[in-house]
């Protein structure tokens, strides 16, 4: 959605059907060759209700992330000049746009404030087992060229009942965050802005922590390409103060502070494929020794037609473990993940290849006993 306002900048964007012009609905459907046929319904409304339309774009199972995103958004423009030339703005409309209008350029009761609610429960069990998890969130964000707020406060609420023999095993954890992000737009380049946080959590051994973080970032590439190109350098000063549930292997039951990370990441989207990794650092300034080092890597090329390569994985270096309980974890705890437990490193790892040959021209859809059946060759690691 990001690339499409960036690529059609000729239309506002709103997040209420029933307030828009044109309602575009998008479905899709698998081809015979493994790729995607796009069906993309243009429904005028108000004063367009006797426009409607329909386009279709096909991808084909080779194409890259890329090269989906911009055939369809070429499309797209394609479906949307009809509409555009029942305004003001046809003059100016060739085929392409001749000037980019801004997306605050239009008025907003609600001033660009989008709020949202959600609330989740999953219950689970079988005759020796129950599980009931509850998930809670609220958040409210504004983002313009020129900054960018969003809050947000979720709760959760785990418990699993275990029946072995004539014995009952209980565990429970829960979970409360607020987080606030300001960002302030300075350059093409810069951009200043601060965090604040409050959690509780018995998993972290945290009765109640509340973080303010300023913080200041480079782009090296300019923010109007970063659905393209992102090369980040984001600084951070943190002051926390925490109460902790219990009292701490460093003999500590409340505690003051202050910390600096330091996170560069770089993102590329090209026809060949897609690139995002970060390396993030960590310490405490009363004692340099506690730390954290991050690595995360994505990587999504294709080597050449019809064959890719997937990579995904991180790797933490973990000397900062100041919450951890004096008393340790139960065999429940430990066994049902219900608290944090003290290590030196983590890791995640996933590779895998992709390939598929054969006809590209088998684009009829046929939806018939679902969408099932072999295609290409995957191996995975």
């Amino acid at each position: 959605i990001d690339y499409i306002r960036t690529e059609i900048t000729f239309v506002n964007y709103v997040w209420d059907r029933k307030e828009a012009d044109v309602h575009i609905l998008i479905t899709t459907q698998r081809t015979g060759s493994g790729g995607r046929e796009y069906t993309i319904a243009l429904i005028g409304q108000k004063n367009y209700s006797d426009m409607q339309n329909t386009l279709k774009y096909i991808s084909k199972p080779t194409d890259t992330q890329d090269e989906i995103r911009s055939g369809l958004v070429h499309v797209l423009k394609m479906g949307l000049v009809p509409y555009a030339a029942r305004t003001p703005l046809a003059d100016r409309i060739s085929v392409s746009f001749k000037e980019k209008v801004k997306p605050t350029d239009v008025e907003d009761k609600w001033n660009f404030w989008v709020f949202s609610l959600s609330a989740n429960s999953f219950l689970n069990g079988q005759k020796t087992m129950s599980s009931n998890m509850l998930f809670g969130n609220i958040s409210a964000n504004r983002v313009t060229p020129e900054s960018k707020i969003r809050l947000g406060i979720s709760m959760s609420y785990e418990d699993t009942n275990f029946e072995i023999d004539d014995t009952t095993i209980s565990s429970s954890s829960d979970s409360q965050n607020f987080t606030g992000l300001y960002v302030k737009s300075i350059s093409e380049h810069w951009s200043v802005g601060t965090w604040l946080s409050a959690s509780s959590s018995t998993y972290n051994n945290i009765n109640f922590a509340i973080t303010p973080a300023p913080a200041v970032e480079y782009n090296l590439f300019p923010y109007s390409q970063s659905t393209r190109k992102q090369l980040r350098f984001l600084y951070k000063l943190g002051l926390s103060y925490r109460r902790y549930r219990e009292e701490t292997i460093y003999d500590k039951i409340s505690e003051n502070l202050l910390n600096e990370s330091l996170s560069v990441t770089l993102e590329l989207k090209e026809k060949w494929g897609t690139i995002s990794t970060s390396l993030a650092g960590s310490h405490y300034f009363h004692d340099f020794s506690k730390y954290k080092m991050n690595l995360f890597a994505n990587f999504s090329i294709r080597l050449f037609k019809g064959l890719s390569l997937n990579l995904f994985g991180s790797a933490s270096k973990i000397h900062d473990q100041l919450s951890l309980p004096k008393g340790g974890a139960s065999f429940e705890e430990i066994l049902l993940r219900r608290r944090e437990l003290a290590t030196s490193y983590s890791y995640f790892a996933s590779v895998g290849l992709s390939y598929s040959f054969g006809s590209i021209f088998s684009n009829v859809v046929n939806p018939r006993f679902g969408n099932g059946g072999g295609r290409g060759m995957t191996i995975r690691f």
